[in-house]
């Protein structure tokens, strides 16, 4: 178990540019492999969650390269030309790589186990394993196929038709459309809310024929996928921490190059602009994936509502929305976001326990959470729960509270930022965030 000790900071300044966008390297890596022919990935993330889908991809036959830091040659296999695992799947603690895995490994004729770490083991995937099943794939694994580990036998073709989502989940919506590519039939998912599109994108720029209608998304199997050359922008949920620690610090401004800019994405930059955030957006580009540089200066912010269809656009920045909001003056309230109660945390109770500890005065709510501001925060014994967005939120937490703050079990970090506490630090330019065993 690592932790990070963090102290009150007197000022954030500085450039940087985050790393590459976890959501966009999961599908690179995966239509990549769908696709034929090589395709070349610059701004890749090297991070645990990231390179287990390599690593899955290779063990399924498919020919990685890494030609220098953040930048692959994936030499696509084709749709059928996946070959049968001779060992078990290990997504490790990467939600993405599991479900989006289901999808692809659905239109496969032969047998995968899927497995993954203790936290992995505990979020469901039933909304994945029935709609593929459906479809004409054989899922089976614990508590009826609900839970990893799970086998899976793909069949080809599988069967198209229209499914409705209970929830909002890119994560569902992708393994549908990637199941779908192995389809007889057109495929179209339905959602409450339009979840986050990169997978949508992604299939565009590869050759899949696709049509989108507000909620709905529509593919047309047959297309043959072409390996193309891309660049993952910056993670917009990496840059949201720094984001929100530049409002927070006093004579703070923080400027960040390149972040991903899709829409579908960046809901925490309406909320924080409502809250009164000096946040600006300039040199936007106008790409398949936009980007812009994004600078933050210290903020007076103020309490707002959050809910509806803006929840799945900020699904993983709410808890550093949660650590703005404690300072911020006024009430917050978000609701209509239960699904943070199956993250890698249930990050509802988590944020209530660990904000608690620092002076927050937040109450947890079934589908979100309230937060009365203007607290100051007070530095304290924390905990990730194993939980890398709850790590980094509370280490932002303890920039802005007064004495020592010491975030406990932070190794989770690793999964998708490993270099945050170094970051962190170059832009405090003094001691205040260091790692320790």
């Amino acid at each position: 178990m690592t932790q990070i000790l963090v102290r009150q900071a007197r000022r954030l300044l500085g450039t940087l540019r985050v790393p590459g966008d976890k959501s966009i390297s999961h599908r690179a890596a995966l239509v990549g492999a769908l696709a034929s022919g090589p395709s070349e990935v610059s701004g890749f993330l090297e991070a645990e969650d990231c390179l287990n889908t390599l690593r899955a991809l290779e063990a399924l036959g498919v020919e990685v390269t890494r030609k220098e830091p953040g930048c692959y040659r994936i030499h696509g296999a084709g749709a059928p030309g996946f070959q049968e695992p001779d060992s078990v799947l290990d997504c490790g603690n990467s939600g993405t790589s599991a479900r989006l895995l289901l999808g692809l490994l659905a239109g496969q004729g032969f047998w995968s186990i899927l497995t993954g770490d203790a936290s992995l083991r505990r979020r469901p995937m039933e909304r994945v394993t029935r709609p593929l099943r459906e479809m004409g794939a054989t899922v089976v694994g614990r508590q009826d196929g609900s839970r990893l580990p799970l086998a899976i036998r793909g069949t080809r073709p599988l069967r198209g038709g229209h499914h409705r989502l209970a929830v909002a989940s890119a994560q569902v919506k992708s393994a549908l459309l990637l199941a779908g590519l192995a389809a007889d039939a057109p495929l179209t998912v339905e959602e409450p809310e339009p979840s986050r599109d990169h997978t949508e994108r992604m299939l565009v720029g590869f050759g899949a024929p696709l049509v989108r209608d507000g909620r709905r998304v529509t593919l047309f199997p047959g297309a043959e996928l072409k390996g193309q050359r891309l660049h993952v922008p910056g993670d917009f949920s990496s840059a949201a921490f720094f984001l929100v620690a530049a409002c927070l610090v006093p004579d703070s401004e923080v400027t960040l190059p390149g972040v991903g800019m899709n829409p579908s994405r960046t809901g925490l930059l309406d909320v924080l602009r409502e809250m009164g955030a000096d946040v600006r957006a300039s040199e936007l580009t106008s790409e398949a994936e936009p980007t812009a540089t994004l600078t933050a200066r210290t903020s007076r912010l103020r309490g707002v509502r959050v809910g509806g269809a803006l929840i799945p656009r900020l699904i993983d920045e709410l808890p550093i929305l949660a650590v703005a909001a404690a300072v911020a003056e006024g009430v917050t309230e978000v609701s209509g976001a239960h699904e943070l109660r199956v993250k890698e945390s249930d990050r509802i109770s988590t944020l209530t326990s660990e904000l608690s500890r620092l002076g927050a005065q937040i109450e947890e709510r079934e589908d979100g959470f309230r937060i009365r501001g203007s607290a100051q925060l007070v530095g304290a014994s924390v905990n990730s729960h194993g939980d890398h967005r709850i790590a980094m939120a509370l280490v932002v937490a303890g920039l802005g509270a007064t004495g020592a703050t010491v975030v406990e079990d932070t190794a989770c970090v690793a999964t998708s930022f490993p270099e945050f506490a170094s970051t962190l630090q170059m832009l405090a330019g003094d001691a205040c965030v260091t790692t320790g065993p």
